[in-house]
């Protein structure tokens, strides 16, 4: 009974030990370099926005965080790298909506991202803008309202890919206004603003990053925006909730993802080191080149608003029966 006895002891002593161990290390948080993994290739939004949150989230947590491109599968490649990877807090992973839209477009997931991911942080807001063919002779958005509604089928609507946030974004606006409208579907924004400028697509939700080009240049028309309140960037169009659609809203946010299981202490620092980052003047500009509106949220702010998400894109791909096939 001593000799049990004893063996219980020893073994609680190892365990307040591993736990102290545990804590102190997520006390000293960071000792090392983090990783931020980036799931697309080089260039476009992800890419941009990573590598100047990864600087200024360094400089705030005084650590080197190193900038990392772990392309694949539509960015889920990257994302279950990070999901199953330790959960001490230094790999992380800057993801668009795709990472909210996958689980229900596609047929099968290596990661639940409700189990094995934790929100940090929501990292900004970016609405889309809705551009049209200048062909078309449109030049607001009621008259495309109008247009589409006498003219069922004749409009075809370009998009980045099949289940990109700008294709769900109009399947949504065709679902809500009752407009019968084909997508087009492109491998990239830039071949759909080539066919988009020649009249071949009618129209397209676009990123304001990669429509601002075509826009500025009159060669496509811009008509709204997507988000709940007005672009700075286009401060003198209507959002489409404004201009007559209430409740819409499609905003081509990132946020930073952590595998779950975190301890508490390496959440909070990582969720204060990034909102301290997105308050960074250098970073507002940097961002607002390219339409980005820094953000920045709470653990519970951010959990919440991963799932309302989730719901929305998926009622969104459910009774549009959209699928990859």
């Amino acid at each position: 009974m001593n000799h049990l006895k004893s063996v219980a002891r020893v073994l609680f002593l190892a365990a307040l030990a591993c736990a102290a161990g545990t804590a102190a290390r997520a006390q000293n948080f960071p000792t090392r370099p983090i990783h931020l993994i980036m799931p697309y290739s080089p260039g476009g939004i992800i890419d941009f926005a990573g590598r100047v949150v990864a600087q200024k989230l360094g400089e705030a947590l005084n650590q080197t965080v190193v900038a990392e491109n772990r392309p694949g599968a539509g960015g889920i490649v990257g994302v279950d790298y990070v999901a199953h990877s330790a959960p001490d807090g230094y790999n992380i992973v800057i993801m668009d909506p795709a990472i909210v839209i996958n689980p229900t477009l596609q047929k099968s997931m290596p990661y639940d991202i409700f189990k094995d991911l934790v929100t940090v942080s929501i990292v900004n807001s970016s609405p889309e803008v809705l551009v049209v063919a200048p062909q078309l002779g449109i030049k607001t958005y009621a008259d495309l309202l109008a247009y589409g509604k006498a003219n069922p089928g004749k409009l075809n609507y370009a998009s980045a890919g099949v289940g990109t946030t700008p294709h769900l974004a109009a399947a949504m606006w065709a679902q809500r206004t009752g407009i019968v409208a084909t997508h087009v579907p492109y491998k990239g924004v830039g071949p759909s603003f080539v066919d988009l400028m020649s009249d071949k697509v009618q129209m397209e939700f676009s990123s304001i990053a990669g429509a601002l080009p075509f826009t500025s240049k009159g060669s496509v028309i811009p008509l709204a925006t997507t988000g709940t309140v007005r672009s700075p960037v286009y401060p003198d169009l209507p959002t489409i909730a404004e201009a007559g659609l209430p409740g819409y809203d499609v905003d081509l946010w990132l946020g930073i993802y952590g595998p779950a299981g975190m301890p508490p202490g390496v959440l909070a620092t990582l969720n204060s080191g990034i909102n301290k980052a997105l308050k960074d003047d250098q970073l507002k500009t940097a961002f607002a080149k390219f339409g980005l509106t820094p953000r920045g949220t709470s653990l519970a702010e951010g959990a919440a608003f991963t799932k309302s998400e989730y719901e929305k894109w998926r009622k969104v791909i459910i009774d549009g029966h959209i699928t990859l096939d």
